[in-house]
């Protein structure tokens, strides 16, 4: 039976693209990893450098992200319950004449209101707005307890030159599942 499972998994792969994707806790040697394995992939499809750049530049961003906002509070605690809400997802394919980088994690209500109101803000403006709000946002803003000045977000729409599609996944009162899709053309 599970093979039949890994089978289909194995064809959505190849349906969809996937050239990699990773589920599990994101350390600072899974970066490198991941940053690394990805050059070796464009480098074979013999992408150019412009689009190389601006999918390692928005890929960089994105595995900060999920490295830096998920909330460690005990190392030694290894139960199935912190491992699973210090998990995260990430897929990254290509479709056509696009990149696709999604990613998935958890995160708690309050986060996610604030996030939310951020990422509709970043979305309501255009290239002009967005380098203005950049600068802005670097000269004044105050880094957060985990060392971000909150550039992540803005810097992925700018160099992506996209919307960032989003969506907040309720699990429970305390808990949403945050879903991050970047299309890099």
């Amino acid at each position: 039976m599970i093979k039949n499972d890994i089978y289909e998994l194995y064809l959505t792969m190849e349906r969809e693209n996937i050239l990699l994707s990773f589920k599990g806790v994101v350390t600072s040697d899974l970066l490198t990893s991941v940053l690394s394995i990805m050059e070796s992939k464009m480098d074979y499809m013999e992408e150019s450098p412009k689009t190389k750049k601006k999918v390692f530049n928005v890929l960089v961003e994105c595995l900060q992200n999920l490295y830096h906002h998920i909330d460690v509070t005990d190392q030694s605690e290894r139960n199935l319950e912190l491992i699973e809400s210090k998990s995260a997802l990430f897929m990254i394919s290509k479709k056509d004449d696009h990149f696709m980088i999604q990613t998935g994690n958890y995160i708690d209500a309050a986060s996610a209101a604030e996030l939310k109101s951020r990422l509709d803000l970043i979305n309501g403006m255009d290239k002009d707005e967005l380098k203005k709000y950049y600068q802005d946002t670097l000269n004044n803003g105050a880094m957060s307890e985990k060392g971000t000045a909150g550039l992540g977000m803005i810097d992925i729409a700018r160099k992506s030159g996209n919307k960032l599609e989003y969506q907040f996944l309720p699990i429970n009162d305390v808990n949403s599942f945050f879903c991050l899709n970047i299309k890099i053309d």
